[in-house]
């Protein structure tokens, strides 16, 4: 290939170059408010079919983002007053022990009987030197500690924050919907609008029924815990019940990932027993079964119908990519690709 002009080619390559590193620049600056809009796109598509079910039953859009808007809130802020209470009374008899062993150790002689304790306990060892030491260690890394607590209240303070931007976002896109899909429309050709909708209506709608169907399996998790952890008395059945209902959001692992720490969390001394653990290790060896061969093929089979290794795939793909949000939206987005394959890519190639 002979170039006629090499600095005009040059110059234009050059500048290629320094558009892709400015557009690599830009999204990475702005990955937490992609981060934010597309958790708010994933969660408005999934409420739009409970919208359509209202307005399905005669009431007006607005009326119908609104009811289900504060059925979502409803859910939220009761697993908040639920689990809450019980994380505050646990951090106040935490502070409470706390504070109760230092009043001990303040007194008259409490420190030199426990030293002494101690030695007698273990002879072979130098009790003083490693009470200073440690002493030492905690006063030197104090600065550190103070740091990373201070880091950890300002990412709770960011995490709260970003919360009720994607709510913001999911209440005006779901209301918005009908609108935003009618502009992008627009911008398809008109020979090919008609495909286009109908393409972007399945898509829409396998994704909104794969929300509703991992809302229904925790649901379903969650109600079950609860009854069943109250009934052989597990260590506070409320708070584990939102455990199993949130781990059962996630794809794949979820459900088993909660299971094992509600197994765990049946084990704490004065609150559980082995007992407790093992029934609780038996119920929910028989639930996943449950889950896997019976709930969710009836739950998921209007929203992905993709093969399983595609479904592991996926979810690896989008855990490694995303983390946790990328685990969420990865089935149906690989259900979206398996909608386009079927339906353009094969079509146009048996044409040909």
């Amino acid at each position: 290939m002979k170039i006629h002009n090499p600095f005009r080619t040059a110059l234009v390559a050059t500048l290629g170059v320094g558009v892709g590193l400015l557009i690599i620049t830009a999204v990475q600056g702005l990955s937490t408010i992609l981060l934010y809009v597309g958790t708010a796109l994933f969660l408005s598509l999934g409420l739009d079919p409970v919208v359509s079910f209202f307005e399905r039953k005669g009431l007006p859009r607005w009326l119908a983002v609104t009811l289900t808007v504060m059925g979502v809130l409803g859910l939220f802020v009761g697993a908040v007053l639920i689990v809450l209470p019980i994380i505050a009374e646990q951090i106040a008899q935490l502070v409470a022990q706390v504070t109760l062993l230092i009043n001990q150790l303040n007194q008259q002689g409490a420190y030199e009987d426990f030293v002494a304790l101690a030695k007698e306990r273990l002879p072979n060892l130098d009790v003083e030197k490693v009470f200073s030491e440690a002493q030492n260690f905690v006063i030197n890394n104090l600065e550190l500690y103070a740091g990373e607590v201070w880091r950890f209240s300002l990412n709770v303070i960011a995490g709260v924050a970003g919360a009720f931007i994607v709510l913001i976002l999911t209440i005006y896109l779901t209301a918005s919907t009908p609108s935003l899909k009618a502009a992008v429309y627009q911008l398809v050709p008109a020979s090919k609008r008609e495909r286009f909708i109908d393409l972007s209506d399945q898509i829409t709608n396998s994704v909104g029924y794969y929300v509703i169907g991992q809302v229904s399996l925790g649901m379903i998790n969650g109600v079950s815990s609860f009854i069943f952890l109250n009934i052989i008395g597990a260590p506070f059945p409320a708070v584990l019940a939102v455990v199993a209902f949130f781990s059962s959001l996630i794809p794949l692992v979820g459900t088993l990932s909660g299971s094992i720490l509600i197994v765990l969390a049946c084990l704490i001394p004065d609150f559980g027993s082995p007992q407790t653990a093992i029934a609780a290790a038996i119920w929910y060896f028989i639930y996943m079964q449950l889950e896997a061969y019976f709930l969710s093929p009836r739950i998921m089979n209007r929203a992905v119908s993709i093969p399983g290794a595609v479904v592991v795939i996926a979810a690896l793909a989008g855990a490694s990519l995303l983390g946790l949000l990328g685990a969420l939206i990865a089935i149906p987005v690989a259900a979206s690709c398996l909608i386009i394959y079927r339906q353009v890519i094969i079509p146009k190639q048996n044409e040909r």
